[in-house]
C-alpha cells in the first residue's frame, strides 16, 4: 500500500514484482553514475582554464566513449528482457479468474467453479468503515489463495480499461472483444490495492481493484460460502 511522501515503489508481494524492484534499483544506479560523471565533466570544463590536447583529438578516447555506452545499454537490456519473458510465462495455473471491465466497475468470474462470480463496486465515502481507504475499497474483494499461480483473463464490455495492481507487478489492458491474459503468485497474505489505469470516462477514478491473498484453507471456506450464497 502506498503512503504519503513515499519515494520508492510499493513493497513487492509477488516474485515478479521483486524482480522489477531489483531491476529498478539496478537501472537507477547506472543513471546515477552517468549523471554524476556528466556533472563532474561539466563542472570541470566550466571551472578550469586548462586544455588537454588528448581530449580535443584522440582516437582512443573516441573508441572508449563509443563502446562504453553500448556496454551500458547491454547491461540494462539483458535483465529487462529476462523480466519481460518472466512476466509472460504462465505455467500450470492453479486458478483462473476472468476480470471484465465495465463503466465503472469490475466483475470477476472464477471459471474453475460452475457458478462463482460477482461484481465489484467502489464503496462510497459515506459507507466506509474505520480503517478502510477512500476511493480504494470495494464491496467485494477478489480473493485468491497465496503461493499459488493465478491466471487472470482480462477483457472489457464497453471501452478500454486496464487491470493493474502495483504490489503484484501486474498491469494488463482490458480491450472490448479481446481476451488478454496475465499471471501472478502472491508470496504472502495480505490485501493489495489497484485501480483502473486507462482513462475510461467520467468515473475512471472510481473503479478500484482489491486483491485479498489468503491461505488455501481460508480460500476454500470463502468459495464455499460464496457458492452457498449464489
Amino acid at each position: 500500500m502506498a503512503h504519503p511522501s513515499q519515494l520508492g515503489l510499493q513493497d513487492a508481494a509477488s516474485p515478479v514484482m521483486e524482480e522489477l524492484l531489483h531491476f529498478h534499483d539496478h537501472a537507477l544506479m547506472i543513471v546515477f553514475l552517468i549523471s554524476t560523471l556528466v556533472l563532474y565533466i561539466l563542472v570541470a570544463m566550466v571551472s578550469t582554464k586548462l586544455t588537454n590536447k588528448y581530449i580535443l583529438d584522440s582516437q582512443e578516447i573516441e573508441i572508449v566513449w563509443t563502446i562504453l555506452p553500448a556496454i551500458i545499454l547491454i547491461l540494462i537490456a539483458l535483465p529487462s528482457l529476462r523480466i519481460l519473458y518472466l512476466m509472460d510465462e504462465i505455467n500450470d495455473p492453479h486458478l483462473t479468474i476472468k476480470a471484465m471491465g465495465h463503466q465503472w466497475y469490475w466483475s470477476y468470474e472464477y471459471t474453475d467453479y460452475e457458478d462463482l462470480g460477482f461484481d465489484s463496486y467502489m464503496v462510497p465515502t459515506q459507507d466506509l468503515l474505520p480503517g478502510q481507504f477512500r476511493l480504494l475499497e470495494t464491496d467485494h474483494r477478489m480473493v485468491v489463495p497465496m503461493e499459488s499461480p493465478i491466471r487472470i483473463l482480462v477483457s472489457a464490455e464497453d471501452v478500454l480499461h486496464s487491470w493493474a495492481v502495483p504490489a503484484l507487478g501486474v498491469k494488463m489492458d482490458a480491450v472490448p472483444g479481446r481476451l488478454n491474459q496475465t499471471a501472478f503468485i502472491t508470496s504472502r497474505p495480505g490485501v493489495f490495492y489497484g485501480q483502473c489505469s486507462e482513462i475510461c470516462g467520467a468515473n475512471h477514478s472510481f473503479m478500484p481493484i482489491v486483491v485479498e491473498a489468503v491461505p488455501l484453507t481460508h480460500f476454500e471456506n470463502w468459495s464455499s460460502l460464496m457458492l452457498e450464497d449464489a
